[in-house]
């Protein structure tokens, strides 16, 4: 760009999108009062304990979880051979369409007291009273989060196996040593920085999830946010409560950047071209059939079953089901979805090309600050946005601020822009890698630079990574729940508030309808995924 201000004016845009929900938060401690002083101390004596307890304990339960399954499937898939294996590959792949709160409706309905188990049991058996534990519990959601999040960890610890672990097993082979040594001195360190990050993520994903949580009634950071600001009607007790959360999250952030960093480097060294020439471990017989039933069973509980628990009440309801306000659900998630995703690929797009041309650090900033909206879970995203929007309807109380933010699709767009800016820049980032420098210096030479060189060279190059860009950005946003429960317009809801208040308000048979519609959009990026492995292993 010619015009150094206007360059700098346009990349502190996303900067500002990003952090005024952060300094929002941040900034409620400046508004101490006695009424919200008086809130966290009934609250620290109360409820905040239980808080603090119950989220510990499911984080522990989700990460024990998510890194044996992760590991366990990843290590299977890619150190053996065994029949089937190809088609469990990008099974093991699909629990990632499946919201984790649309998993939680489902086994709710199918194993609750009145649910087809129960009562089958209890008949057959002449059993009385609940035969099962409640689903609805801290060791239920650990169970829904551990099937549901498992591929983070599985597709890190794969893509890591796959680079060095078959060679050096191959090797170890030679040597003598035996099957089990083999994987516990050789597969699992070459892993463990790829399962680190895995599990941070899914982490992430825990302590930002709203729906499971409120679903089954369980006190986390999450909840108590989303209650202090609308059961409490205190918002900055809200905010302060936020703190806490984000706190938490960017010290998993770090850690997780940490890791990254530490597979990228153990990658980079070990890439060995023999690698390639090496195969997977052939098993049969039992061995085999333990293998499969180890990649069966994570399938089967995070996509198949709940599938099919929600078909059940789906086809019960056949003939109730409000096909007439479905198609406006549906309306109201695509129009937002394809807003979100447009302005997202659009920001994406200028915060990578400004990279490209210059690695200033006003440049890095900008782009380090956009890629860590994605770890703010969504009740912080909200409270950070109406703490400003209040403190500015005080002081200017004319001016319909409020209405614009919270009476349009303004505010939610915000808020989806700040959470999922980063699912876009990394795709588009991942694009411009495979473009070579020498054809911008080529396109310099032939007197494009500027915008010219985005829209004339790069543009025909990085329409696959922007499609697949908003692609992202438009599921993610068709899937988010908190931020979209507070935020969004008067009469605008979306297939994911609907399912979460018919699911709360037990009226399952109607809930399938728009969950099993939202596990169908998320199986496009899963296949799309799923084929982007397959070439790359070929």
């Amino acid at each position: 760009m010619r015009l150094p201000w206007l360059r700098n004016a346009l990349l502190l845009l996303p900067a500002l999108v990003i952090l005024v929900p952060v300094f929002g938060v941040l900034a409620a401690w400046l508004q101490w009062d006695a009424q919200s002083a008086g809130i966290l101390r009934e609250m620290a004596g109360t409820v905040l304990g239980s808080y603090v307890l119950t989220s510990v304990q499911l984080c522990v339960a989700v990460a024990v979880g998510v890194a044996l399954v992760g590991t366990a499937c990843a290590a299977a898939v890619t150190l053996f051979d065994f029949p089937g294996r190809r088609t469990l590959e990008w099974a093991l792949l699909l629990p990632l369409a499946m919201p984790a709160y649309v998993v939680a409706y489902a086994y709710t309905d199918f194993l609750q007291f009145g649910g087809p188990l129960q009562v089958w049991i209890r008949g057959t058996f002449g059993l009385e009273g609940r035969v099962l534990p409640d689903v609805r519990s801290v060791a239920g959601a650990a169970w829904v989060f551990v099937f549901s999040l498992y591929p983070y960890v599985y597709l890190l610890a794969r893509a890591a196996l796959s680079e060095r672990a078959t060679h050096l097993m191959e090797a170890a082979r030679l040597l003598g040593a035996p099957l089990a040594r083999r994987i516990r001195a050789v597969a699992l360190p070459l892993a463990r920085p790829a399962v680190a990050a895995g599990v941070l993520l899914a982490l992430m994903e825990t302590l930002a999830d709203f729906g499971v949580s409120s679903y089954f009634g369980i006190q986390t950071f999450s909840v108590g946010i989303y209650k202090a600001w609308l059961a409490m009607d205190n918002r900055v007790a809200a905010a302060q409560l936020a703190t806490t959360l984000l706190v938490v999250v960017a010290l998993l952030l770090m850690l997780e950047q940490r890791a990254q960093r530490r597979l990228r480097f153990a990658a980079g060294r070990g890439a060995h071209a023999g690698a390639r020439e090496s195969q997977p471990a052939q098993l049969r017989g039992a061995a085999a059939v333990g293998a499969i039933a180890l990649c069966a069973v994570p399938v089967l509980m995070g996509f198949v079953l709940p599938v099919a628990f929600m078909l059940r009440p789906l086809a019960a309801d056949w003939s109730v089901l409000p096909w007439d306000r479905f198609l406006a659900w549906s309306w109201h998630s695509l129009r937002l979805g394809a807003v979100s995703a447009v302005l997202a690929v659009a920001v994406a797009l200028l915060l990578a090309f400004s990279l490209r041309e210059r690695r200033d650090a006003l440049t890095r900033g900008v782009v380090q600050l956009a890629g860590l909206g994605y770890a703010v879970p969504g009740t912080v995203i909200v409270v950070g946005l109406l703490v400003p929007l209040g403190w500015l309807q005080q002081a200017a109380p004319d001016i319909a601020t409020s209405f614009w933010v919270t009476g349009t699709i303004l505010g939610i767009v915000w808020a989806y822009l700040v959470r999922f800016m980063s699912v876009a820049l990394q795709s588009v980032q991942s694009g411009y890698a495979r473009i070579a420098p020498s054809l911008d210096d080529s396109a310099r030479m032939l007197g494009t630079s500027g915008l010219p060189l985005l829209r004339r060279v790069h543009w025909p190059l990085l329409r696959r990574s922007a499609a697949a860009a908003g692609l992202l950005v438009f599921v993610d946003v068709m899937k988010e729940l908190p931020a979209t429960m507070v935020l969004r317009p008067f009469n605008t809801d979306t297939l994911a508030v609907v399912a979460y208040q018919l699911a709360r308000d037990e009226r399952l048979g109607e809930a399938a309808l728009p969950s099993l519609a939202l596990v169908l959009v998320g199986l496009i990026p899963v296949a799309l995924l799923s084929r982007t492995l397959r070439s790359g292993a070929r």
